[in-house]
């Protein structure tokens, strides 16, 4: 390290000089990791360009139009592209999709009908699909509509449960829905060969079963993705991977043709489809965000690995281990109280580009069973592709770290948390490090 950025480090941003050190010490640690990631990365990113270039991706593209939006000729390239990326026959990539959450919502109301059940095999799903499908009670949930509901949860050894996901489906089964991330869950995140292995399972029993992978959070993690594996169905969210930190708003869902068109019908209206949506104006950010998007994802991996590292050298238990094989951008770090959560993600939020002077607080987010914390000072309001931190404040005292459009943001944001937190005497550097 520069002593310029030393001085820079210690005088500025107030980082102590034990902290620096041991930041040090830490990336000469893990350097065998980055060379893995960016691997993955170039191979990724080739993989765009080529869908791009395949495509005859030009200038006129980015214009769009007006009203209903009939022949947006940057509407249909982006889905074009977007299929090709994730090798499916057909994609639906909109600004008017509001979150993770509404695509899936879209996804799995689209193609269950009452009487109908879906079969979670991979635990409960993240905490606001909960409401969609009534594993909570909610107004207009899939419940309301006569869809029932079962899971699998994973196994002791945090391995999904293959014997309990045959014996669960039934002649009710329509859907079979797979989360890749762990979400608010202390589980490893799901690699592209367990989904391969879980769908083979169910198509096993019956062929004619949908799968259906939230694939939040994990995109540009592996040379492949789910759809390369068998998946009929798959969505996310253009604020968190794909959209490379460009992308203003929006979701995107990619899969079989025919199962698209069923979705589209809940997205807009049965009979008009994909046909009508304005794309106002988000085109060229979609796509040149999607074209940054595996080096950010990498970018923001390699901090993951520096805040797991980091934090395992001062004793606490992280969720993946540094040298473990990652599925999704997701850093779990398990505290000791509520303090430690609070201080950290204060200290997240002061190493922001964006709202550094705001002190996060917990508070009852909707969609949540208990008090949230969030910290993000993010160009894109809730971008978790951007620096970010959150936990919900209960028992096991889990925060959730993610993102950084660059490497060295997403270290000094680790840099950053820990000085907060021995600024608030959460905790004390040991005295071997």
């Amino acid at each position: 390290m520069l002593k310029q950025t030393k001085d820079m480090l210690f005088d500025f941003y107030d980082i102590d000089k034990s902290v620096v050190k041991l930041s040090e010490n830490i990336e000469e640690k893990i350097q065998h990791k980055f060379k893995e990631i960016n691997d993955i990365s170039e191979y990724n990113q080739y993989k765009v360009l080529k869908a791009m270039q395949k495509s005859k991706l030009n200038d006129t593209h980015f214009n769009w139009t007006t009203g209903y939006g009939y022949n947006d000729i940057g509407r249909e390239k982006v889905e074009e592209i977007y299929s090709s990326v994730f090798n499916t026959e057909d994609a639906i990539v909109r600004p008017i999709i509001v979150n993770g959450t509404h695509a899936l919502s879209l996804c799995i109301s689209g193609i269950v009908r009452p009487g109908d059940e879906i079969l979670s095999a991979t635990g409960k799903p993240y905490d606001t699909l909960e409401e969609v499908i009534g594993i909570r009670n909610s107004k207009g949930s899939l419940k309301e509509f006569g869809v029932t509901y079962k899971q699998v949860d994973f196994l002791d050894d945090g391995e999904p449960d293959y014997i309990n996901i045959k014996e669960k489906i039934n002649d009710k089964t329509k859907l079979v829905l797979i989360q890749r991330s762990k979400g608010y869950s202390w589980r490893k995140s799901l690699t592209i060969d367990d989904i391969e292995k879980i769908i083979k399972t169910v198509k096993s029993v019956r062929e004619d079963i949908i799968v259906m992978v939230d694939n939040c959070y994990g995109e540009f993690l592996e040379m492949r993705e789910p759809t390369d594996v068998g998946a009929d169905i798959m969505a996310g969210s253009l604020i968190k991977n794909p959209g490379g930190g460009l992308a203003l708003t929006g979701g995107y869902i990619v899969g079989k043709k025919e199962i698209v068109e069923l979705i589209s019908y809940r997205l807009t209206s049965p009979g008009i489809g994909k046909e009508c949506g304005l794309t106002f104006g988000t085109t060229r950010s979609v796509l040149q965000g999607l074209f940054l998007a595996p080096h950010t994802v990498g970018q923001a991996l390699m901090g993951a690995i520096f805040c797991s590292k980091l934090f395992e050298e001062l004793g606490f238990e992280v969720l993946p281990k540094p040298d473990d094989v990652r599925s999704d951008i997701i850093q779990i770090i398990k505290f000791n109280n509520a303090d430690q959560i609070i201080s950290f993600c204060k200290g997240i939020q002061y190493a922001a580009p964006v709202d550094s002077f705001v002190s996060p607080e917990p508070w009852p987010m909707p969609g949540y069973d208990s008090d949230v914390i969030m910290a993000a000072g993010a160009f894109v309001q809730g971008s978790s592709i951007e620096l970010s931190a959150d936990a919900p404040i209960k028992p096991p005292y889990n925060v959730y770290f993610q993102g950084g459009l660059t490497y060295t943001h997403s270290k000094f944001g680790s840099l950053k948390a820990l000085t907060e937190m021995i600024k608030n005497k959460t905790i004390k550097m040991p005295t071997s490090i």
